[in-house]
């Protein structure tokens, strides 16, 4: 009984392989082209808008973390 079910096994994965095709190179690049048109880029101007406002706002938390900095160095002064 338990030989029956080992061969059953083996035989299903021999055919399990024997079923995968393998993938073309072609057939991947194709896919890849495909997913390249489904792309929306983004325009000259969001481009500039988006990256004005990733260095306004690095700007503004670099000036806020400056002011925390000098605050606690005065209060640490006052206290030393």
């Amino acid at each position: 009984m338990a030989e029956e079910k080992v061969t059953e096994v083996s035989e299903k994965k021999e055919t399990s392989k024997k079923a995968e095709a393998p993938v073309k190179k072609t057939g991947f690049f194709k896919g890849v082209k495909a997913e390249f048109k489904k792309i929306i880029w983004p325009t000259t101007a969001t481009v500039a808008r988006e990256t004005g406002a990733v260095v306004f706002f690095g700007v503004l938390l670099g000036v806020l973390i400056a002011l925390v900095d000098a605050l606690i160095k005065a209060g640490l002064g006052l206290i030393l």
